[in-house]
């Protein structure tokens, strides 16, 4: 049961010593966590098996991502350590618990917003898997408005059609959308006075854009002859030609004003559209509604009603996505960032006065689970109380992921929003050098001796002060790992706006790999 009050100053870690108070509270926890070290350092076993047998005995939600095959069995035991094996929920292939991301979509956004909220989810996770090694399209503002108009032209011609979302309609609508060599074109969305239904072309075999487009046309009309018939002769009387008549039905019947940007975008932009082009914008959608509408996808996040929630985790339940990417690859990453996206927007919609229990969000390999949107709402995420958690072995696999123009900034600025740093054992270059300059300078005593002889041998002492790293980065390829020191793992860990010893914000830590916490 999820706490409705929340102590932020609870503690987790206590490192007081020598008569200095430290601890590493909850309020720490929610600032963000980002753990780097190299293979075999004890990054996942030693500090991160620690704080997440921390938050699981404190009783937080939260949201386990997966990129390995064991991390399912891995967080079975630590639920089992910290008796909380009946707030894990596991989605998995052949498993019972379902969530459908269209109809959860459609719920929590409302009519109003709908078609907007599925575009920014559809286009979070097809951009996150665009590449951002250099200037690509995914940087061109092009690619972006137009998968946008694609994607939200799509979907309102599918809510006007049939009243629903689903994956199958889209794949098919924007698959068979007219093209610049097809002859036929849907007819103009000029509404006459008589509101009469465009009749059904039997001689072309309706496919399914012609037969989503149609229906939408006499729904609409439909609507507008129900407009028509509640007007007064005398109003009636002033409309001057067909063309009023539409700009009024627009004015009165938002529907009529879609279906007037749907004909247009549809039978003239991006019919247009030079064919390179449109095939770079069609075979991302495609590729990637193509994907959803195979399994385990389909039957996990898109065929079946939902029997949970991203909202669960405020409820003390513990969701993991078990679909690794090591066995699912790039069709478990898509459809893990998916997920997480929803998560974090519905973790940013609850209200603290109501609820104040802290989630987390948990991501080893981080690096293969980023989106662009990481950066703003880990920004936010203090607020949100949601403690982030993201294990990667080093700096350039996130400059691999969120690279591109001004890549460099934005891992940095990314990496910025989280307050608490823990270093392993490291043979990067970039990442102990991150690491140390993240510690910084200090100015150290220097002794200089010099001997002279000059019918008499001196010896003559001097010291100066040279500012120097307080901590080199080839220390931190000298951190001890697990083999050998009998599961002890060294990091060190900085914390933003804390000093771990009386005079600064780091310190190194010892983390056991066979830590066991107590139960709540």
């Amino acid at each position: 049961m999820a706490k409705q009050d929340y102590n932020l100053d609870t503690v987790l870690m206590d490192f007081s010593s020598n008569g200095h108070r430290a601890a590493w509270t909850v309020r720490n926890a929610v600032e963000g966590v980002q753990i780097f070290g190299g293979i075999g350092s004890g990054k996942t076993s030693g500090s991160g098996r620690t704080l997440a047998l921390k938050y699981l005995a404190e009783g937080f939600g939260g949201l386990v991502l997966t990129a390995k095959h064991d991390e399912k069995q891995q967080w079975q035991e630590y639920c089992r350590i910290t008796g909380r094996s009946g707030d894990l929920i596991i989605v998995e292939p052949d498993g019972t618990n379902h969530f459908n991301f269209l109809e959860y979509e459609s719920a929590a956004a409302g009519k109003k917003s709908l078609t907007m909220n599925i575009v920014q989810v559809l286009k979070t996770v097809i951009n996150a898997g665009q590449d951002k090694s250099g200037a690509t399209q995914s940087d061109d503002s092009f690619w972006q408005g137009a998968m946008d108009m694609l994607l939200a032209n799509t979907i309102d011609l599918c809510l006007l059609a049939y009243g629903k979302v689903t994956v199958q309609l889209l794949y098919e609508i924007a698959q068979a959308a007219p093209k610049r060599i097809a002859a036929q074109q849907p007819a103009a969305t000029t509404v006459s006075k008589d509101a009469k239904a465009g009749s059904k072309d039997t001689k072309i075999p309706e496919d399914p854009f012609r037969l989503a487009y149609r229906l939408a046309m006499e729904k609409t009309a439909l609507r507008v002859a129900a407009w028509k018939a509640k007007l007064s002769p005398e109003d009636i009387g002033k409309i001057k030609n067909n063309h009023e008549f539409t700009r009024l039905a627009s004015d009165a019947l938002p529907d009529v004003r879609t279906m007037g940007f749907i004909n247009n975008f549809f039978t003239d932009t991006y019919r247009n559209i030079a064919e390179k082009t449109r095939s770079i914008i069609d075979f991302n959608l495609l590729g990637f509604l193509n994907n959803l509408l195979r399994d385990p996808v389909y039957s996990l996040f898109c065929r079946y009603s939902s029997n949970f929630t991203p909202e669960d985790s405020l409820k003390g339940k513990i969701i993991l996505i078990s679909l690794p990417v090591k066995d699912y690859h790039k069709v478990g990453r898509d459809a893990q960032i998916m997920f997480k996206y929803i998560w974090q927007r519905a973790m940013e919609r609850r209200r603290i006065t109501e609820n104040g229990l802290p989630v987390f969000l948990w991501a080893d390999e981080s690096q293969t689970f980023l989106h662009e949107h990481d950066a703003v709402y880990q920004a936010t995420a203090r607020s949100s109380r949601i403690a982030t958690v993201y294990i990667s072995q080093n700096l350039p696999n996130y400059f691999a992921a969120l690279g591109g123009k001004d890549g460099d900034y934005r891992v940095k600025g990314f990496l910025g929003t989280l307050g608490t740093k823990i270093f392993h054992a490291n043979a990067d270059i970039e990442t102990n050098n991150y690491a140390s300059a993240l510690i910084g300078q200090d100015f150290f005593k220097k002794e200089n001796h010099s001997r002279t002889v000059s019918g008499e041998f001196s010896t003559t002492k001097s010291h100066s002060w040279e500012l120097q790293s307080i901590m080199r980065p080839e220390k931190f390829v000298t951190l001890k790992t697990g083999p050998g020191n009998k599961g002890m793992v060294e990091g060190v860990m900085h914390v933003q706006g804390k000093q771990l010893t009386k005079n600064s914000n780091f310190k190194n830590v010892s983390f056991n790999q066979h830590y066991i916490t107590r139960k709540k």
